[in-house]
């Protein structure tokens, strides 16, 4: 079975800890006879040599693991302001992608028993509550509760239903308001 050593222990610093004893000879590693300086011994110095490859490795695998963050999170931009990066063309583009709503959420209206979309703007904070008549009636039961309580798939068929009106009730607030 092979032996395992620290992680500190490199070959290279083995090698050097190993020529500090031979030049010292056990004592002084400064080479001064009858040392009282009890950091210039060779117990002491090699321990503090130690310590400090230890806080070395501490700091280089840090900055490997910043370095690897970064690189994961990196979008490729640039961190400086460019000017003209977003320009009116720029947004027209952005504002153009971006939906007219969001869908919150299904739910079965408890005055009417029908369902219902809850809707928020993107344009602020507008919420719209919109009547989905008899969308979800050709759906199954069970389908139909785990779409409204877990956000679970409808068919796509019920799903274009839901989009097409939800559409058109956004369309008509956007044009009232």
């Amino acid at each position: 079975m092979a032996r395992q050593y620290p992680k500190w222990a490199t070959p290279s610093r083995q090698a050097h800890l190993v020529r500090l004893f031979v030049i010292s000879k056990g004592f002084c590693v400064f080479g001064h006879k009858n040392c009282l300086i009890p950091e210039h011994h060779y117990e002491v110095f090699s321990e503090d040599c130690i310590t400090e490859w230890k806080a070395e490795d501490r700091a280089q695998a840090e900055d490997e693991w910043k370095a690897e963050q970064r690189a994961l999170h990196n979008l490729g931009e640039r961190r400086y302001p460019l000017r003209g990066q977003f320009n009116t063309i720029s947004k027209d583009i952005f504002f153009d992608r971006q939906p007219l709503y969001y869908l919150l959420g299904l739910g079965i209206s408890g005055l009417n028993y029908k369902p219902f979309a809850k809707v928020r703007l993107s344009s602020g904070f507008m919420v719209l509550y919109i009547d989905l008549g008899d969308t979800l009636k050709d759906t199954g039961k069970c389908k139909r509760r785990k779409a409204i309580r877990y956000g679970k798939g409808l068919p796509t068929r019920v799903k274009r239903q839901i989009e097409h009106l939800i559409g058109l009730a956004v369309k008509d607030y956007h044009q009232k308001h």
